[in-house]
């Protein structure tokens, strides 16, 4: 996953109409790297998530009672070890593994993190209204983040790499015009192709040509690219909290890649608790 733009307002009610979080993310990728599409886990049947099959992990996902989680590469690629463990594992950990809160497993996270090649990671439960990131390229320990619109690409919380600023002013102009955009819109505003001028462009050690291809939220390279895009709301709901999300790849499921992707998944549901108050 390399850009994630969202808007996280944990004190939404159905009174003052607001979604507890609005979000949309690409997912770029190798295109020989095999994955399967968004599904609920048959190992862990209250998943909801891709899966990446060569490491097992996945980028993003929710969970029935309550979860999320989402992860970015951080792009330093003079620090890449190849046999650092995967990083999908850790979204896939917190979506399925023992129930923990955001920050409370982000800081078991942040002990083991020296281990891994770069990473941010977003750890969501909706149940306590937390949502919390850790960078382990940071300088900072983990933190539960304030309510508003930030954004993630290959660097830092929110730093403002050309397509992070673009997309994220582009999800505030969204959300001003209608409280709730479709997850359509939301889609298609991430799949923006267009290059970043060379003067914005962020120095990460990669060519310059390098530099100017991943500048676009959508990446379109012969071996590289944007493999997916997701959207998500979360809402306040008689009954609690409901779930809609999206998702647009180039995989159908049988692994035969179709640019550009228009495969798509939608899922629904309830999550099953009350909303405090």
């Amino acid at each position: 996953m390399c850009l994630i733009v969202f808007d996280w307002q944990p004190a939404a009610s159905q009174d003052n109409g607001r979604a507890l979080l609005t979000l949309s993310a690409n997912r770029d990728e190798f295109f020989r790297r095999d994955a399967e599409p968004m599904h609920w886990w048959t190992d862990a049947p209250g998943v909801l998530a891709g899966r990446d099959l060569t490491g097992g992990g996945t980028w993003l996902g929710v969970s029935r009672d309550g979860r999320f989680a989402a992860l970015t590469n951080f792009r330093a690629p003079a620090e890449v070890r190849p046999n650092a463990p995967t990083r999908g594992t850790l979204v896939s950990a917190f979506l399925a593994g023992e129930r923990m809160a955001p920050l409370d497993y982000l800081g078991r996270v942040a002990q083991e993190g020296h281990r891994y090649n770069g990473f941010n990671l977003l750890c969501g439960d909706f149940t306590r209204r937390e949502l919390g990131w850790f960078g382990n390229r940071a300088d900072a320990p983990p933190a539960l983040l304030d309510a508003g619109v930030h954004g993630l690409s290959n660097s830092l919380l929110n730093t403002p790499w050309p397509k992070l600023v673009a997309q994220r002013e582009a999800l505030c102009d969204l959300i001003h015009a209608d409280e709730h955009p479709s997850l359509d819109v939301l889609i298609a505003t991430l799949r923006d192709p267009r290059i970043a001028a060379d003067e914005h462009l962020p120095a990460t050690g990669i060519s310059i040509e390098r530099e100017r291809v991943l500048s676009a939220a959508f990446i379109e390279t012969p071996e590289y690219g944007t493999r997916s895009t997701t959207a998500l709301r979360v809402n306040p709901s008689a009954h609690g909290l409901s779930m809609e999300i999206k998702e647009r790849s180039d995989d159908d499921g049988s692994h035969r890649i179709v640019r550009p992707g228009a495969f798509e998944r939608a899922f629904a549901f309830e999550f099953a608790f009350a909303i405090d108050g």
